[in-house]
């Protein structure tokens, strides 16, 4: 009975997608919860209303950085299921590990935000960051092991550039999480210019793919 079961659960994409836009919609509202000004009655002044805003610098700096992180992420999943002739359970289970690394991600935004200074707070960021790589490249991994793709449109190819794609920005991201020994906002800077580059589908691995994300 149950290796019935596990044979026909979870292999609807659309659950997936639909619970995975539903997820997203809401990790992309919670960040920017963390930006709040200060209180009325300690605002008594114009300088006072502007050092307020000050303030706020490193979280709005955060809250971009964090939606690009999760629009990265999300454009990738959503090309994965595109390239799914369908799902399993395992599978499933897997989008639903990628899908914990991103509620995790409103809690490493606000902690880098309000520590921003902190090595340690940046270390959490960044693990947040290969924690989604690794689950989406898992995915991938399992989907071609299994031959879940759809054999008219994933070749070799095709398969080969949605591994580098995800493989060089975790090479890149950690690179830019190195230069915290430095400072802080330079690994930002750095993790930042890697969001950049991938949100206008720069060529980052030095070839050219079909694979958006």
């Amino acid at each position: 009975m149950d290796r019935i079961y596990n044979r026909i659960a979870g292999q609807s994409l659309e659950r997936i997608a639909a619970l995975s836009d539903g997820v997203f919609a809401i990790a992309m509202t919670l960040i920017v919860l963390d930006i709040r000004i200060a209180a009325p009655w300690q605002v008594h002044s114009e300088r006072d209303l502007w050092l307020a805003l000050v303030a706020l610098g490193p979280r709005l700096l955060m809250y971009l950085v964090s939606f690009m992180t999760l629009g990265i992420f999300w454009v990738g999943q959503q090309t994965q299921l595109n390239l799914f002739a369908r799902s399993d359970r395992t599978l499933s289970w897997i989008h639903i590990a990628f899908l914990a690394t991103v509620t995790i991600t409103p809690f490493s935004t606000m902690l880098l935000g309000q520590f921003i200074t902190f090595r340690i707070a940046l270390a959490i960021y960044w693990l947040n960051i290969v924690a989604l790589g690794a689950t989406l490249l898992w995915s991938w991994s399992y989907a071609m092991a299994t031959g879940l793709g759809k054999p008219d449109v994933v070749d070799e190819a095709t398969s080969r550039a949605m591994v580098r794609r995800i493989v060089v920005a975790q090479v890149l991201y950690a690179l830019g999480a190195a230069l915290c020994a430095f400072s802080t906002y330079l690994a930002i800077a750095a993790i930042m210019a890697v969001q950049v580059g991938y949100a206008l589908g720069l060529n980052w691995g030095g070839h050219r793919t079909r694979a958006p994300g």
